[in-house]
């Protein structure tokens, strides 16, 4: 009787132990390969239209794959002074309008998984929310997502339009105010972590 009640909790604590050996193998971080990855904004003016496109940029996703994919952690920091279109003018407008001598980052934040499709092979559509903060302002917004893995890799893709007043800041202005930017940017990220 008493060999017995000690075989089942030897028993029990095996798999107990295995448990937990399986729930973390199943669950993996991924980290923000900068040099392969693109994010880019594109934005208007009464002029032409225009783009600006990030040089350094930072963050981790955390999936679970046990019995089904689950974003348990996703956040993404950009440095605003990485923010790069070529020329010089619309550059220190862009960081005057983002503040940049107080507000050095633009910071994205999961908050909850709306839904996961598998598409089969590695692929997924993703609907997130989450708190995205520029400029001091965070706004909570809805982010939707293509995610596939493959290989040790993460590759997020997708886009988010949005307007900067939503955010306090005012769309930057050249050559005495003839200059004008629309208020309405698209984001448009290809993102890989490994």
């Amino acid at each position: 009787m008493i060999y017995q009640k000690r075989l089942n909790v030897v028993i029990l604590g095996m798999f107990a132990m295995f448990l937990c050996t399986s729930i973390k193998l199943n669950a993996q971080e991924f980290s923000v390969n900068t040099q392969n990855s693109s994010l880019l904004v594109y934005g208007t003016s009464n002029i032409h239209d225009w783009e600006i496109e990030t040089e350094n940029q930072s963050g981790v996703i955390s999936l679970e794959t046990a019995n089904e994919l689950q974003i348990k952690k996703l956040n993404f920091t950009v440095e605003v002074e990485s923010l790069k279109s070529g020329k010089n003018g619309m550059d220190k407008n862009t960081y005057k309008a983002l503040d940049t001598k107080n507000y050095k980052t633009i910071e994205f934040q999961l908050v909850s998984t709306e839904e996961i499709t598998d598409l089969k092979d590695g692929n997924f559509k993703v609907k997130t929310k989450g708190d995205l903060k520029i400029a001091g302002v965070t706004k909570r917004i809805s982010l939707d997502f293509n995610l596939n893995i493959n290989k040790g890799t993460v590759k997020l893709v997708g886009e988010k339009s949005l307007k900067m007043t939503d955010y306090k800041v005012s769309p930057p202005t050249a050559l005495l105010g003839t200059i004008k930017t629309g208020d309405e940017v698209t984001i448009k990220f290809n993102t890989i972590l490994k």
